[in-house]
Parts: C-alpha cells; structure tokens; sequence
C-alpha cells in the first residue's frame, strides 16, 4: 500500500481522530482522512503514506454519513471557518470530550480523575465578539468556477481567506459568527469602494488602499470599527469613515490604522481614533474591562465568563489565597477571581497588555492587584517573592504551543500548592501535564466549549502538589 499516488477505495471512516480528521483502518493500518466524519464511505487519496499509518483527503463520497446536517452557511467548506456545521452540535461537544482525553492519556499519560462533562454553548451562532474581515483583489474560485471563461480571479472581494491560502479571499454574504451590524458594514464598505473606485490591498503586489476591517462588539452595546489601509491617504480615509458615520450611528468608537508593512498585524502599529473613545467596555458578571483595539479578550463573551467560571472554582479560594496569573493578558482571570482571593499577581511579556491590566485593574476598583512585565522564569526569583509573597494558586493560560519547559521547571520549583492550567490546545496541555507529573496530580478535568462548529477546544486543569 505504500507509495506514490495511492488511492484507496470505498474506505469506512470509523472514529472521530481530533483536528478535524476521521479515522479508518485498513489492512491494520491506520488512515486518517481530512474533511470526513465517521460513518463517510469515501474514496483516499494518501498525502503521506508511512509504515504504520497514512494521511489522505477524500476525492470521492460514496455514502454520507447518517449523523450529517445540512450546513446553515452557503459559505461552509469554502472559506476555511466553521469546518464542523455539517455535524450536529451534541456531537461535535462528543468529539471534542473525546478529543480532550485522548490527548491526556495518550500524550500526557498520567493518572487522570474522571473528566468533566463539556460546557457546551448556550448559543452556537452570532458568538463572537470580534472578527476581521479583508480586502483583496484576488477573489478565490470554487471548484466549478476554476475553468469558466467568464469567471475571473482579479476581482475586488471583501470577506475570509481562503483555507490555507493566504493571498486569496472568500467573499462572503452573509457570516453567522457575529451579530449585525457586522455583514451590514462589510458590505457597505465594500460597496462604498466600488462606488468610489477604491483599490483593495494586494498582499504579494504590496499596493492598495484597503487593508482590512475588524469589528469588535460588546454585551454592554458598544460597537468599535478599526479600518486598517495600506496607504495614508488622508483625503480617502476621512471621506470613507464619514461614510459609517452617516450610515452606522450604532457604532460607538471608529478608528483607523495605517499599515505599510507587508504582513496584516497590527500590534507594532497605533491606531488613530476618529470618532469616540477608542475603546470599548466589556463586562463579565460585575467585571468591566477595557478593550482597545490591539487587546487580547476572550472572542466568545458568554462562554469565556463561564470558563473563567470553572478557573475560580478550580482554585478553591476562600479570601486567604495569593493568586499568580501567569501569561495573564489584560488581567481578565486574575480580576474575575480577585473577590476570592486575598491578592493578585498578574505576569505577561507584553508590556502594552500590562498596561491595559493595570487599567483594568482601576476600573474595577482593585487595590491588591500587582501587574509585571516581564518572563516568569527571569523575575520569579527570591527577591520578587519577597516583595510580593510566593504564591499558594498559580494560575496559568499559555497560547496554543503551551508553556515554555523552563516555565515548567520554574513552576516545580516554585511549588505552589494548587495550579489552574486553562489550555485552549490540550495536546500541548497534555505534555506539559507529564512534566508536572513529577511533583504534582491532576484532581479535576473541565472541557469547555467556546467555539461551536469548529474543532477548537479549551480545557482546564486543577492539579495539586503531591
């Protein structure tokens, strides 16, 4: 079965694998499809073919599965997001428990307690509170369109990339992930450029005028629109967002950012605040916090309250305790879980965030709240514990590649007795769970579901020094 260009026929997906992937096996090997869901009759062809097992997408479906729904979105399978809308939603939750334990026992292999039932979504459309959206001349073709005369790629679209392709855009209709006014703004500014003859950005070319446009909406109302352009033409700029002044009264705070630059982040950049305070204000339980246009904040308001939730239930605080935050961000857990603790350590690299922390931090009214920049494995040392008290819960949120192995080892040193391991990627989870293993026990296991219809998961991790 090895070798080039293998297909293998009539292949019965069996189980749901985790990133999106089903599994089949065949002639004792292990296959694993792309874009499937068990209980698929298709025919594989292999990207990878190695001794024991092989990867392939499916080129031909011979019978679908009984456990398939017809997609909400005309855009589904095409623009890269969303890549579960053809599964029931109590079955993705399924998968992704599974997912979550598979990952622990099979990479972390330590002694788990039985693990939670996943906190599924109350709402599985309109979730987000933040998405960007970008212009481009490159419009990306369907597979009917690829040899139709009449069709053509150079074309002005405003709306997703392309799964996998980043200098081809989807243009979307309509987007089910956030509420309006979101489609209504994209559409109107893109309609808006045509009318005006507006050049979108092309990102291998480095020329053009429009960029991209993220929209950020809070639960307490508050609307903001950053309008990202690839040249600083005032003149352009300035008739373009009177244009949403006049047509999105609903919008509370309206800026723009210049970028040169070849790539799309923003966080070397400042954005210009055109009309109102360039920020929002967000709320979870009686918390608000501020969030500017370059903060990080959980994208899925309602579910990440409820994971912050299952956090400060996990440190068991009784008003005693002193809480480290670790990669803490703008401060959002260590403040949800301030009332129950007796002080707050917040620690992050990025000394914007920290600013933002701190910020956050006098708008709730906190005054045993401490917030460092700075690498916990460099200031975490004698003198820092002396000055601010060592700590009796660490609490710690990594992004997907997880924590630095020197974080690691600070974090045995250190041995505090409870940590709150909140992970948005449990492979990386798992493996930093094995290390840990050597002075601590995993006590409890909470999956939380923050973004229905795709295969990403967040877990949290009580584990107590042994």
């Amino acid at each position: 079965m090895r070798g080039k260009k293998v297909v293998l026929q009539n292949v019965r997906l069996e189980n749901y694998a985790a990133e999106g992937k089903s599994l089949a096996r065949v002639d004792g090997k292990v296959i694993f499809v792309e874009n499937t869901i068990p209980g698929d009759v298709v025919d594989v062809f292999l990207r990878k073919n190695k001794k024991d097992w092989a990867e392939g997408v499916a080129v031909h479906f011979h019978a679908y599965s009984d456990q398939r729904v017809t997609p909400f979105c005309q855009h589904f399978g095409v623009c890269g997001g969303c890549q579960w809308q053809m599964l029931p939603y109590e079955k993705q939750l399924e998968y992704k428990q599974q997912q979550v334990a598979d990952n622990l026992t099979r990479i972390g292999k330590v002694a788990l307690p039985p693990i939670l039932p996943i906190l599924g979504a109350t709402e599985t459309r309109y979730y987000r509170n933040k998405m960007e959206y970008t212009f481009s001349p490159k419009r990306f073709l369907l597979p009917e369109e690829l040899h139709n005369p009449n069709v053509s790629s150079e074309e002005n679209v405003a709306g997703f990339h392309a799964r996998g392709l980043f200098d081809k855009v989807v243009q979307i209709i309509k987007c089910h992930l956030q509420p309006e006014p979101t489609n209504d703004l994209r559409l109107a500014v893109h309609d808006y450029a045509r009318d005006q003859q507006l050049s979108y950005y092309d990102i291998k070319a480095h020329h053009g005028f429009l960029r991209t446009m993220q929209v950020r909406m809070a639960t307490t109302g508050e609307i903001m629109v950053n309008i990202v352009v690839g040249s600083n033409d005032k003149k352009k700029i300035e008739a373009l967002l009177n244009h949403l002044v006049q047509r999105f009264p609903q919008i509370t705070t309206l800026l723009y950012t210049f970028n040169p630059k070849k790539n799309d982040s923003i966080f070397d950049l400042e954005p210009v605040v055109y009309t109102g305070k360039g920020y929002i204000i967000e709320q979870l339980e009686s918390y608000r916090f501020k969030i500017s246009p370059k903060s990080f904040f959980q994208t899925n308001t309602r579910q990440g309250e409820a994971l912050y939730r299952v956090a400060r239930d996990f440190a068991e605080l009784d008003g005693s305790q002193t809480v480290y935050d670790l990669y803490c961000g703008t401060g959002s857990i260590g403040i949800f879980v301030s009332s129950k603790a007796k002080k707050i350590i917040g620690v992050e690299m990025i000394d914007e965030a920290i600013r933002d922390a701190r910020e956050n931090a006098t708008i709730n009214n906190l005054s045993d709240a401490v917030f460092v920049t700075g690498d916990v494995v460099d200031i975490c040392n004698d003198n820092f514990f002396y000055e601010h008290g060592r700590p009796d819960v660490v609490i710690t949120d990594p992004p997907r590649a997880g924590m630095h192995e020197k974080l690691v080892n600070k974090l045995l040193e250190i041995e505090a007795p409870t940590i709150v391991y909140v992970s948005c990627n449990p492979a990386t989870q798992a493996r930093d769970l094995a290390l840990l293993d050597e002075k601590y026990v995993v006590t409890r296991v909470q999956p939380v579901d923050m973004f229905p219809h795709t295969l990403h998961i967040e877990n949290v991790v009580q584990l107590k020094r042994r």
